[in-house]
């Protein structure tokens, strides 16, 4: 737990030019994106020179850098993204931003002096996400947006890593780390740094005209609430936008440091400021306030136009220093910089002469010593030594000066000494592959559980919890019971979920579908096996080694993978993969029904998009929404998936009636070709 203080300024730096004005206007620290693996793949980011450059600059100047590494990553891809850390690492980066759970494994074992932290990706939004990330060797936690000043307060009282939240920004309506509509329209994967931003476009839900934005909501705004975050320990405050403009984040980061330094709340033309830097028909602070609705909607035009923001004058903030100059006869004079915070860096300049006309005093030596503009430092105080009766030039005081803070500069700016255990420890030797999967059948509702399914002998049924709280029994079947825990939960939630888990357990059930980090400690010491659902975006070998080491006895895979990844990957878990199903979309915290046709929950209910695709909203645990693909996935004519070493092949029925639930489940058995609408998904074109 963090002791409570002035949180820490976090400013995107999607350029050089960006983060330039990140750290002139205030930040005290900056995050950016430096090759090909980072979350924001779209903007401009860094060259490697631009990156060491960037650090030593920051550095100078008392601003930490971040390096967003926070994307899923293929086995092929993650020798370079470790490569990519340990030169950032060398180079003295701060930390480094980790969604997927194969490079935060590497990096813990490979880097262990580098500090990590949990992205927003990693979707947490619970105390114990919080701490089983932290136990696993996290020192920052970034929660996801939707959490509420209560939610935050207890992760911070719980929680022995830092916590991070976003304070200003874009908001997406899907949770970080869970959307693929991006990838399932358009091949553009949010989980790949590529999101096409498909939530900013027109839909209509159920009869509503399809030129609404009910995907689109207005940025956040947490600028009155800096106080009650400092008051409650939240370590950094993040402002989003690392492909905005630089003005854009020169005038928010601005704002938010004088708030911050003074203390205070915005002045009404600080609001204007933001507003007119960039907003989405005003802004919101609902999520915050542990409220959702229509009223946290809005959209920007496509064509509005880029704000000409005027900022106030830039505050003083370079670095104090404190000078410690030594003139006396017969040896070179010295001049000692300190900035007080461990780094000193002392030169010697010529031996001065005997004074002409004109000594050189005590007066005159702190006065030429205050002149450091054009540089990061302002003179704080100066202890001078001058003997009587001796003469030093204005030049060589300068020059002593200007190497003296060029020292220092250097000094602020050497890397940390940090160890290498390179190479990485090798995977396990085990292999899980199977030459055929067996069958595995994911349910919504009671109806589709029938006898019919049921003789067609699946190894697992998966259940929702919820479900399975309001069934008094449970069909006799060789097949094993599990429960699907809810993909989004709270603290406040969990004494409820223990109870349903007990109720699931009298009926039958011994495993448990997972798919947040944050099920693990409500899970554990239970007795139940544990499976490893989509949500977890398990993308390759050694996520599945690292999650075997939490305890899981196998794992589905993200169904944003190609076949030939799968195949190749090693199954050091026994694996598991979507074959059959609406693929889930997006789930949201916001309920899309009823914010646009009031509470119908109970029937079906559509997102329509433009060109007429119609996307099921299912009702999810909390009052949340899953919007399903509007078609589904259909593989039983193809025999390339039964050949890539999978244990169980998964067909998730959602809208499906009882009967087509027999029906494709035989379908797939005997290979049988598909009729009706349906996709292939991403397992042949893949992802960007």
């Amino acid at each position: 737990m963090r002791v409570s203080g002035t949180p820490e300024l976090l400013a995107p730096a999607g350029s050089p030019e960006a983060l330039r004005a990140a750290v002139d206007h205030g930040a005290g620290a900056v995050y950016l994106g430096w090759g090909t693996f980072n979350a924001r793949r779209g903007a401009r980011n860094f060259s490697e020179e631009e990156f060491a450059k960037a650090v030593a600059y920051c550095h100078v100047r008392g601003v930490r850098v971040f390096l967003t590494l926070n994307i899923l990553l293929s086995d092929r891809e993650l020798p370079e993204a470790l490569e990519t850390a340990r030169a950032a690492s060398r180079l003295g980066v701060d930390a480094v931003l980790v969604q997927d759970w194969g490079l935060f494994d590497l990096l813990r074992h490979t880097l262990p002096d580098l500090p990590l932290h949990a992205s927003t990706q990693m979707s947490l939004f619970t105390s114990g996400g919080a701490c089983e990330i932290a136990a696993d060797g996290c020192e920052r936690v970034v929660l996801a947006r939707e959490c509420s000043r209560e939610e935050t307060a207890a992760i911070c009282e719980s929680c022995p890593a830092e916590v991070e939240t976003f304070v200003h920004g874009a908001l997406c309506m899907c949770y970080s780390g869970q959307c693929a509509m991006s990838a399932l329209i358009g091949s553009r994967s949010g989980n790949r740094g590529r999101c096409a931003q498909p939530c900013r476009l027109p839909y209509g839900v159920n009869e509503a005209a399809k030129d609404q934005r009910p995907l689109s909501l207005k940025d956040s705004c947490l600028a009155d609430q800096l106080g009650e975050m400092a008051e409650m320990g939240v370590a950094c405050l993040k402002i989003e936008g690392r492909m905005k403009s630089p003005g854009y984040v020169a005038a928010v980061t601005d704002v938010y440091a004088r708030l911050l330094e003074e203390g205070r709340r915005p002045t009404a033309q600080e609001r204007e400021t933001l507003e007119r830097a960039f907003s989405r028909s005003g802004f919101t602070d609902a999520y915050w306030r542990g409220t959702k609705g229509p009223e946290m909607l809005g959209f920007r035009p496509e064509n509005a136009p880029a704000a000409e923001t005027s900022l106030p004058p830039e505050a003083d903030r370079r670095i104090p220093v404190e000078f410690t100059c030594v003139v006396r006869s017969g040896v070179p004079c010295s001049l000692t910089a300190d900035d007080r915070h461990g780094n000193a860096a002392t030169v010697t300049g010529p031996v001065p002469e005997a004074a002409g006309n004109r000594a050189l005093t005590a007066e005159d030596l702190a006065s030429r010593l205050q002149k450091t503009g054009g540089t990061p430092y302002r003179r704080a105080g100066a202890d001078v030594t001058v003997e009587p009766g001796l003469y030093l030039s204005a030049a060589a005081v300068n020059a002593l000066r200007r190497e003296a803070l060029e020292a220092l500069s250097a000094a602020r700016a050497q890397p940390p000494k940090r160890r290498e255990h390179l190479p990485p420890p090798p995977l396990p030797e085990v292999d899980f592959s199977q030459e055929a999967p067996r069958f595995t059948v994911s349910l919504l509702t009671a109806a589709q559980l029938t006898g019919g399914l049921l003789d067609l002998r699946p190894a697992r049924v998966y259940l929702p919890l919820e479900l399975l709280a309001d069934l008094p029994s449970l069909p006799e079947t060789e097949a094993e019971y599990c429960a699907i825990l809810p993909r989004v939960w709270r603290d406040r939630d969990e004494d409820l979920l223990r109870r349903w888990l007990d109720k699931a357990r009298t009926l039958g059930v011994t495993g448990l579908l997972l798919g947040n980090l944050g099920h693990f400690p409500l899970a554990r010491g239970g007795g139940w096996r544990l499976y490893g659902d989509y949500g977890l975006n398990v993308f390759n070998s050694r996520s599945l080694a690292f999650l075997r080491e939490k305890g899981l006895e196998s794992a589905c895979l993200s169904f944003e993978l190609r076949f030939s990844q799968i195949r190749d990957m090693k199954k050091l878990l026994p694996a598991e993969a979507l074959v059959y199903g609406r693929l889930p979309l997006m789930i949201t915290e916001n309920c899309l029904i009823q914010n646009s046709a009031g509470c119908r929950c109970d029937r079906p209910n559509f997102l329509n998009d433009r060109t007429g695709a119609a996307f099921p909203l299912l009702p999810a645990f909390g009052h949340r929404t899953e919007v399903q693909n509007s078609r589904p996935l259909y593989l039983a004519d193809r025999p390339d998936w039964r050949r890539l070493g999978l244990c169980y092949a998964r067909l998730r029925f959602t809208t499906e009636s009882p009967e087509d639930c027999a029906r494709l489940c035989r379908a797939y058995q005997e290979g049988a070709p598909a009729a009706g609408e349906f996709t292939r998904g991403l397992y042949q074109r893949g992802v960007e």
